[in-house]
């Protein structure tokens, strides 16, 4: 049991590290994810409506104590730090993620929980799972707490909570160091919108209280369908949502021709007007050069055209999913880059590019 102990230390300490430095390279999405929990837990504990609601504001302070916390108790476990205190944080961690994903399973709700960010995507019933094996192994640690001898490592816990803040904040105030998105640079967005390879799939039906399984629809008229199944998944289209038009119709083929330099904003209201001045400069200036800007928006008519009009914005809109720009942008506003539906550039308010940057990317 001593040997199983310090096994499942180790396990408990790599993997926590590991999707804690995952979703602290983009905390903005876990701040999606626990906005997404807060609406659910809303909307199906209607009592508790206004608390869970007023939680919604502080998603991404709890994002990075959540993340910062996996990375700082993970090696603290490792190097012996404090072991019976260590242990029984990491047991109200995983006890909160274990409801989290039973939730989620459970009741189908919020169906990417968002565990490894956007590096590894598992099912609601994969993800509870996974945090029962580490709860069973977490309960070995806590049994066996006294038997992991504390080491004076206090300045290495100390170091890596910075660092890990650090990481936090330096993707708040850019974008991800590791774009693991759909929408990174350098991937094609038409070509993410199709199959990979033929789709397969399984046709499942029933007669007689028997069940059969075919790989092409049979002609046998006597049989109950059931369920269709897709025998190679990894194949599925990895963009499904994406999504451009305007009161005049669909535009998102037109995103894909030519060079075009994208503002996305998300919404207005927690957009940072001050990068603005910057970006209409930015788009003034590529016009000459042959790059189209558009402005992507989920924003309704009304409300777009008036902030387009205050903050002198001379470029056509186009509405897409908020979902879809979240996915797109982490910032609001934000940039994006496309040359014939290839991402060529991504940047954060922070970082408006020159014209010349963006020119270089293109030619």
């Amino acid at each position: 049991m001593k040997i199983l102990a310090q096994i499942s230390r180790v396990i408990v300490g790599l993997l926590f590290i590991f999707s804690g430095l995952i979703k602290l390279n983009d905390p903005v999405g876990t701040q999606y994810k626990l906005e997404e929990y807060f609406e659910v837990f809303a909307a199906d504990l209607p009592q508790f409506h206004d608390f869970f609601m007023a939680l919604v504001p502080l998603a991404l302070y709890f994002s990075v104590f959540l993340c910062t916390a996996e990375v700082v108790l993970g090696i603290a476990l490792l190097v012996g730090y404090k072991p019976k205190t260590i242990s029984w944080l990491l047991l109200a961690i995983i006890v909160f993620f274990t409801f989290l994903t039973f939730y989620s399973a459970y009741f189908n709700k919020v169906t990417d929980c968002g565990c490894f960010g956007a590096a590894i995507k598992l099912t609601p019933w994969t993800s509870f799972g996974k945090d029962l094996f580490l709860l069973a192994l977490i309960l070995v640690i806590v049994i066996y707490r006294k038997k992991f001898q504390p080491l004076p490592t206090g300045i290495i816990v100390v170091i890596s909570t910075i660092a890990s803040l650090g990481i936090a904040v330096y993707a708040l105030r850019h974008l991800p160091i590791l774009d693991l998105l759909p929408y990174r640079v350098g991937a094609n967005i038409p070509a993410q919108l199709k199959p990979s390879e033929p789709l397969r799939y399984l046709y499942v039906f029933e007669k007689g209280g028997k069940e059969f399984e075919y790989e092409q629809y049979p002609s046998d008229t006597t049989l109950k369908f059931k369920e269709m199944l897709v025998l190679n998944e990894d194949a599925k289209p990895k963009i499904t949502d994406y999504k451009v038009w305007n009161d005049a119709g669909d535009f998102t083929e037109g995103t894909f021709q030519g060079t075009k330099l994208f503002l996305i904003i998300k919404n207005l209201t927690d957009i940072n007007t001050a990068a603005l001045p910057d970006i209409n400069k930015l788009i003034n200036s590529v016009k000459l050069k042959g790059v189209e800007p558009i402005i992507l928006t989920s924003g309704n008519s009304e409300e777009i055209v008036k902030f387009l009009s205050a903050h002198q914005l001379n470029a056509p809109y186009y509405y897409v999913d908020a979902t879809v720009l979240k996915t797109i942008s982490r910032s609001n506003p934000g940039l994006w880059l496309l040359k014939n539906g290839t991402v060529m550039g991504k940047w954060h308010y922070n970082d408006t590019p020159t014209t010349e940057e963006v020119i270089d990317l293109v030619k």
